[in-house]
């Protein structure tokens, strides 16, 4: 439509112009021509001759000149659509070359100009997309490797030194075949993760909704964790309101709880307690995790939800996974039309889930 209208704008132009010319043209011969008979001309007179011979020819003069001013104005449009069409080839040129350098066409040209830098943003977030998708791959391998690398050594050692050593005592070989067995245990749960993040980024999921009481999912899943949490000298606040319902995946939005939980406790202080709150506000519902931990920087912050981001930088094992855990949690928020913050200040750190409730 934009191109249409395009055409038709300059098509009116030259139209308006190879008119204003002609008539320009008319004008100008026909003052001549009063101008020239206000005169009394003599026979013997050079001019006469001249303008007689003109008056005598007058329709085909003027024709003449009418052609000549078509051609002149033809010729110069001609000459301006050819330097658009350049501009315009240019400017393509560009989208492959020099794809981060706005394109900038004559003032006629706006419409196309607007076009052509809406697909060169188009074309420059794709490339974003794709170089964020190659380093992603690229950031799996280098984490898998690492990540796989440390329990599966410590398994070969461990197995390695039952073999070498079948003499040692029974309580050492007991010690070493609880070591090994943690560790191989440790690899199936990072694998495992690895393929659920793989699942939720290449295929699409399907929700099985049905109406859930959120409220008791809480409680039970908090209860769950009672030996964990008892285990790192940690306590449950809970303030979960009664009979609070929830269109959901059930499945699915357990993960998310589980998930949230074990990041309170692994970024916990002993002694300390873990708050779950659920309200219900208006139409929405509120979930909160909250714990006391070292106080998240706001860079950090923003990159929680990131896949394998690690608050600690060296990837210890003994603060959570693989960093796909939150990432994983987001997806599925989302995928349930929710929203998942995070927040850190004075040694605390929470996650607050909203989710829109239409029951």
């Amino acid at each position: 439509m934009k191109n249409n209208s395009l055409t038709k704008k300059l098509i009116k132009r030259y139209m308006l112009t190879v008119i204003g010319f002609i008539a320009l043209v008319f004008i100008i011969f026909i003052i001549g021509a009063a101008v020239c008979s206000l005169k009394i001309w003599y026979p013997d007179d050079p001019d006469y001759i001249i303008l007689k011979s003109i008056k005598t020819h007058k329709w085909l003069i003027g024709g003449f000149l009418c052609f000549i001013t078509w051609f002149i104005v033809t010729i110069s449009f001609l000459v301006k659509w050819t330097r658009y069409i350049n501009e315009i080839l240019n400017a393509s040129k560009k989208l492959t070359t020099q794809a981060e350098q706005p394109i900038v066409l004559s003032e006629d040209l706006k419409s196309i100009q607007d076009e052509l830098n809406a697909v060169r943003e188009n074309a420059v977030h794709n490339s974003m997309l794709a170089k964020e998708a190659e380093q992603r791959k690229n950031d799996l391998i280098v984490y898998l490797a690492h990540d796989l690398k440390t329990p599966l050594t410590s398994v070969i050692g461990y197995l390695t030194l039952l073999e070498d050593e079948p003499d040692i005592p029974k309580k050492t070989r007991e010690k070493y075949t609880s070591i090994a067995l943690n560790k191989a245990e440790r690899l199936e749960d990072l694998i495992n993760e690895f393929f659920d993040i793989t699942r939720f980024n290449l295929t699409n999921i399907e929700l099985d909704i049905e109406k859930v009481n959120l409220s008791r999912m809480l409680e039970q899943i908090c209860s769950e964790f009672l030996p964990i949490l008892s285990e790192h000298k940690l306590s449950w606040n809970l303030d979960i309101a009664p009979d609070i319902n929830l269109m959901c995946d059930p499945d699915k939005l357990s993960r998310v709880f589980d998930n949230l939980i074990r990041n309170a406790v692994n970024y916990s202080y002993p002694d300390t307690e873990i708050t779950c709150v659920l309200t219900k506000q208006d139409k929405d519902i509120h979930i909160l995790f909250k714990n006391h931990g070292k106080t998240i920087s706001p860079e950090k912050l923003s990159r929680v939800f990131e896949q394998f981001f690690r608050l600690d930088s060296s990837r210890a094992s003994s603060t959570g996974g693989a960093g796909l855990g939150l990432a994983i949690a987001k997806e599925i928020v989302e995928l349930h039309g929710g929203q998942i913050n995070a927040a850190s200040e004075n040694e605390s750190i929470s996650f607050e889930v909203v989710f829109r409730n239409d029951l």
